[in-house]
């Protein structure tokens, strides 16, 4: 099975946006692709012929042009404040839950069995599946609960791509950082760097990019500059969501940013070495 994941070194580093583009350049080569992400907490939900799954696996399965199903997001929790959330399963509402209650009772059993039943299910159907982390995979207060970084990677033998936000800075800092904190099994998983929102001449990041090399043994594979695209944001810092209508115009304004957005992101990294390193 061919599989690639996107992580982050935090929230907002631009994993959705980078699957978004990454599943529209795989289509427009001509494979069948598919986004996966296990678990989204997200306000915004798309609902489809009976189920509701986030939004942006919704609209990632737009830019890949494939079915949207559960599968592609098989635990939603929409936050309800004082650390309770809605869980919803494979497109239907499961249960209200504590925090402690998922994390303890729900993710490492049900949960973990439920996501890997729908990345099988997706492998078996596409050519191969394009993974999104959630948040950082160096939350190592949740390491044991996590089923949407590197244990999914793991679960799955895929390769792994972590992306930074250099507009907030100390992105070398936390591409190194976060990659010291994760087991040596799960560091031989990423095979490279992608610095997110960058503004100015690349030729200045040269010198960074030596030196990352040089600690993690890992190249940066591209640098995506700062771009302003019009796609429904995700609930993550600093940015402002809102909820949208599926009309066909709104639609096709968002194909067509998702073709904009994909030009840019190819145009911009390392597409060969990346395609020899999916499985």
């Amino acid at each position: 099975m061919k599989s690639l994941m996107i992580q982050g070194t935090s929230s907002g580093a631009g994993k959705t946006t980078l699957v978004t583009a990454l599943c529209r350049i795989f289509s427009n080569k001509g494979f069948s692709v598919a986004p996966f992400k296990s678990q989204n907490m997200s306000n915004f939900g798309y609902k489809w012929k009976g189920f509701e799954i986030s939004r942006a696996q919704a609209i990632q399965a737009m830019a890949a042009r494939c079915e949207i199903t559960p599968d592609l997001n098989p635990i939603m929790l929409k936050p309800l404040g004082d650390y309770y959330s809605d869980v919803f399963l494979l497109g239907k509402k499961y249960k209200k839950m504590h925090a402690k209650q998922y994390y303890e009772k729900f993710v490492r059993s049900q949960g973990l069995k439920t996501a890997l039943r729908s990345i099988r299910s997706l492998e078996n159907k596409h050519d191969f599946v394009i993974l999104e982390g959630a948040g950082s995979p160096a939350e190592i207060n949740l390491d044991k609960f996590d089923i949407a970084n590197m244990k999914m990677a793991e679960k799955v033998n895929s390769s792994v791509l972590l992306v930074t936000d250099i507009d907030r800075g100390g992105s070398f800092a936390s591409i190194v950082g976060t990659l010291a904190l994760l087991d040596k099994k799960h560091q031989n998983l990423i095979k490279g760097f992608v610095i997110n929102k960058f503004r100015g001449d690349v030729k200045i990041l040269k010198p960074g990019f030596r030196k990352i090399k040089e600690k993690t043994k890992k190249p940066v594979l591209g640098t995506i500059p700062m771009f302003d695209f019009d796609l429904p944001e995700e609930d993550s810092l600093n940015a402002k969501p809102k909820d949208i209508a599926w009309t066909k115009k709104n639609l096709e304004k968002i194909d067509q940013e998702i073709e904009k957005l994909s030009k840019l992101v190819y145009s911009n990294l390392n597409f060969k070495q990346i395609e020899r390193m999916i499985n």
